[in-house]
């Protein structure tokens, strides 16, 4: 009787992994559900809405519960916010603006989604999907915010000078705007909006280009920021107290040709992580600067698991990496995977998840775990339109 039931256990598992179609991902048209067959994980596309379906930058949080926010846009309807529900796949449209926005921050303590339209910034939220009009810049102050803090009582962004937004217009491809503006030395500034009494503060100015605006998780007066530009050039990680306006480097380059960059805050706020080369293209880790204490550590990659993006979980045992074509920085000659990374001493174990090989890494696929920490969620194009997918990490 008991073999009897092993047979039966094993058929029953081998019906229902026949249900899931073995494919080469993105060989055409895929169905809703696939196991990679490169590499055995299952995938799922999460983003089932008509147009194109774009998912957060990667240290964006998109989720508020189990819910992830996302992009939409199509012909019929612009670009509006929606959000999908991780268990159901069920879809909702939150917004419906008749003009284009952008700015995503996902506030998770209030539910509420915040997003800038031209000047004036919004909260919407993904509950009652009221919209409520929270800030209008002045006609001489067009900044744009990034961010929004702990406690949900702030937000942040940058503020760019008129001439540097003009050579952004004039050469909008990043091969061409990205020395012009670093070379310029042009006057940035970094300002709060008070969320309760719509108050604008400027609290930090400097001559050169600052971007990548992001607050703690957890502390809500701490925000980081970068010195924008070529990274072999810049000391480019920093933070600053909004309350006090004290800045203070998170690393300091220490050899000819080093970069660091696409940093992010540990889930609980301990930790500033980053891409770290040292020097560029030829030595690659994921590396880390614990804000109190300044003391860093990194962990090595080989060169084709080196990622454009990098991500923790939120137990931060574990990481993933986006990977890259030829083209990017670290020149890999097969590097088009998506990766679980899991520390083993000072060096990281890779594993493959995704063939990426269809994908155009034009549009960076920008991952993120799943709030169960079971699933890489990511963006891609290797269908021919942009969708947002889930790789499970167990294999199947």
């Amino acid at each position: 009787m008991k073999y009897l039931l092993t047979i039966a256990t094993c058929l029953a598992a081998a019906s229902l992994y026949a249900q899931v179609p073995i494919l080469e991902t993105g060989n055409g048209t895929m169905p809703n559900e696939w196991i990679d067959k490169d590499t055995h994980h299952k995938l799922v596309k999460l983003t089932r809405v008509e147009g194109e379906n774009a998912s957060f930058y990667f240290h964006n949080n998109p989720f508020i519960g189990n819910r992830m926010v996302f992009y939409n846009t199509s012909a019929t309807n612009g670009k509006q916010l929606y959000t999908v529900d991780l268990k159901t796949l069920q879809t909702e449209q939150i917004t419906h603006s008749a003009t284009p926005m952008g700015s995503e921050i996902v506030g998770t303590g209030k539910h509420n989604i915040y997003y800038q339209v031209k000047d004036s910034v919004y909260a919407v939220n993904i509950d009652t999907k009221e919209s409520k009009l929270l800030y209008v810049f002045p006609a001489d102050y067009k900044g744009s915010i990034a961010t929004v803090n702990a406690d949900e009582t702030m937000l942040a962004g940058a503020k760019a000078s008129d001439q540097q937004k003009e050579i952004l217009k004039q050469y909008p491809e990043k091969s061409q705007y990205f020395n012009r503006i670093f070379d310029a030395h042009l006057p940035n500034e970094l300002f709060t909006i008070n969320i309760k009494t719509g108050g604008l503060k400027k609290i930090h100015q400097e001559n050169t280009w600052l971007g990548h605006v992001q607050f703690s998780p957890v502390d809500p007066t701490l925000l980081m920021f970068c010195h924008e530009g070529p990274w072999h050039k810049v000391d480019r990680i920093w933070t600053i107290n909004v309350l006090t306006g004290e800045t203070k480097l998170m690393h300091k380059r220490t050899m000819e040709g080093e970069i660091a960059g696409h940093e992010w805050f540990a889930p609980d706020g301990k930790t500033i992580w980053y891409d770290l080369q040292m020097p560029k293209g030829q030595t690659f880790f994921i590396a880390g600067t614990n804000i109190a204490t300044g003391e860093e550590k990194k962990y090595a990659l080989q060169r084709n698991e080196w990622s454009i993006h990098f991500n923790i979980s939120r137990d931060q045992k574990v990481f993933c990496g986006d990977g890259g074509d030829p083209g990017q920085v670290a020149k890999a000659p097969d590097g088009e995977w998506l990766y679980f990374f899991t520390p083993a001493g000072d060096s990281m174990r890779a594993e493959k998840l995704v063939n990426m090989k269809h994908h155009n890494y034009h549009l960076e696929p920008n991952v993120h775990f799943s709030p169960d920490g079971k699933w890489i969620i990511f963006r891609a194009n290797f269908e021919g339109v942009e969708n947002s997918y889930a790789v499970e990490i167990k294999k199947s």
